[in-house]
């Protein structure tokens, strides 16, 4: 059909850009929820050049997913959308397989036509269970009742921002041909900070920052990353929930760039043996009131007593979590004490090989870093983790836990033994959200050698959750 007959929605990057800084002014000063779903659909019901509504969601695993709505259906019927969750890994059992989407209106996005497609707009459900309650392995609905609890009983309002590492790969789906190719290609071997303006790697980085930019991210910097073809794109601080879910746009942004270079953007924690592997470094802070509660001049390291005790008992449950945190059999191939991997349980301002850092900062960028965490673990699992376990876990027994002599584990099946064996995680996701989780990781470490070895094996590749295809995994 030739493009002169159609009218769909193509707006300038600075005009997306705009529409999408009110809407996360609105999301951050928690305007009323029906206020924004009445402007929502006011706005759908009038703009006619939009066809179509994505409406984003999460399994239990992390991994995205997306369906198209017609506008004119979704204007009608956006309080009774309904979907089948037995297909859904994580999700329900066949014999009760019938769950419904709920909308966040607040979580609304105007995107750029020549990366998403024209006359289209996203928003991200919320998964609803039968009886119409939040559906219970649906975290991210975990993260935002969790979250929106403690703001109306203590004040808080949990912050965070997430450096994302990943790599840039020479052609398409290249992480689904690792089996017939045993190899990734780089496109840039330039090095930490190093690429030419006008390289492929330059070039990606440039294009998803605009991107992201359109998309309100409010970006702060980007750059080639130590590895050969690695990257980091940096951007500001968010309410915990929206970070989340800006991580996971994060990913898709880069996957769908890259694909349209011809190349692939992946987020493996180490697609390559013997140079650096890709974290998702996880800064949290706790503010009230405007007031950033881990600040205090006068604290060690200049951060609070609060802050102090998030930190000691996020490194007491650091084994529960692990798992939680790195999510994959490859994500234990990266943390590997030879390249900065933060594989000790302990706090430190300057060693990186921490789990947790403490970096320089004032009232307002005080912060706690959480370096253990792999770019493919389920975002809102990672945050509502970490700021649970930091609010209302446990503290050791341990007398010096800062300085204690205690290490994650090196591979899946012991994170899998301290995850299973761990009454916190109980208490963290309920018996059956657990075991559930407990259970789809097992089957993912089972299809991949027991041992890790020296260089990476095609089915710690091809059966990754975020990775594998419907063909493969039916072999099994």
């Amino acid at each position: 059909m030739s493009n002169e007959l159609r009218n769909f929605l193509t707006l300038p990057y600075e005009e997306l850009e705009e529409l999408n800084l009110q809407a996360k002014e609105q999301r951050k000063n928690r305007v009323a929820a029906h206020k924004i779903q009445e402007q929502r659909l006011k706005y759908l019901t009038e703009e006619t050049r939009i066809k179509a509504v994505t409406v984003l969601f999460s399994d239990l695993e992390g991994r995205l997913h997306m369906l198209d709505y017609d506008k004119k259906f979704l204007v009608k019927s956006w309080d009774n959308l309904t979907f089948d969750g037995s297909s859904i890994r994580g999700f329900t059992a066949q014999r009760e397989s019938d769950l419904r989407l709920g909308i966040d209106w607040s979580a609304f996005y105007w995107v750029p036509s020549d990366v998403f497609g024209s006359g289209k707009v996203l928003v991200f459900g919320e998964v609803i269970d039968k009886n119409g309650t939040p559906y219970s392995a649906d975290i991210r609905g975990v993260l935002k009742q969790f979250a929106e609890k403690l703001h109306k009983t203590e004040g808080y309002t949990l912050n965070a921002a997430n450096e994302i590492e990943g790599f840039l790969f020479e052609g398409v789906d290249a992480e689904r041909h690792y089996q017939e190719t045993g190899r990734f290609e780089y496109v840039n071997t330039g090095g930490y900070y190093h690429s030419l303006p006008g390289d492929p790697l330059r070039a990606f980085i440039d294009t998803t920052a605009e991107v992201q930019r359109a998309m309100g991210f409010e970006n702060e910097k980007d750059h080639p990353e130590v590895a050969p073809s690695q990257f980091e794109i940096n951007y500001g601080y968010g309410e915990v929930v929206a970070a989340a879910d800006q991580i996971q746009l994060y990913k898709l942004i880069c996957r769908q760039v890259a694909t349209n270079m011809g190349m692939t953007a992946s987020f493996l924690p180490k697609p390559v043996v013997g140079v650096n592997g890709s974290g998702m470094h996880t800064n949290v802070s706790i503010s009230k009131n405007g007031k950033n509660l881990f600040w205090d001049a006068k604290g060690e390291e200049k951060i609070s007593t609060l802050a102090w005790s998030f930190v000691d008992k996020i490194l007491t449950h650091g084994n529960d979590i692990c798992l939680l945190l790195n999510a994959s059999v490859n994500a234990y191939r990266r943390l590997d004490p030879h390249f900065e991997a933060p594989n000790q349980i302990k706090a430190s301002a300057v060693d990186r090989g921490s789990m947790i850092r403490i970096p320089i900062g004032n009232e307002k960028s005080a912060r706690v870093e959480v370096r253990s965490v792999g770019p493919d673990a389920n975002p809102y699992m990672v945050l509502y983790s970490i700021f649970k376990s930091g609010l209302h876990g446990e503290l050791s027994k341990v007398k010096n836990l800062r300085q204690a002599e205690r290490y994650l584990p090196d591979n899946i099946y012991t994170a899998l033994a301290d995850f299973r064996s761990s009454s916190w995680n109980t208490k963290l996701l309920g018996a059956d959200v657990k075991a559930r989780y407990a259970d789809l990781k097992q089957a993912s470490a089972d299809r991949c050698a027991r041992l890790l070895g020296t260089f990476v094996k095609s089915p710690e590749i091809q059966f990754h959750h975020d990775i594998y295809n419907q063909f493969l995994w039916n072999q099994f």
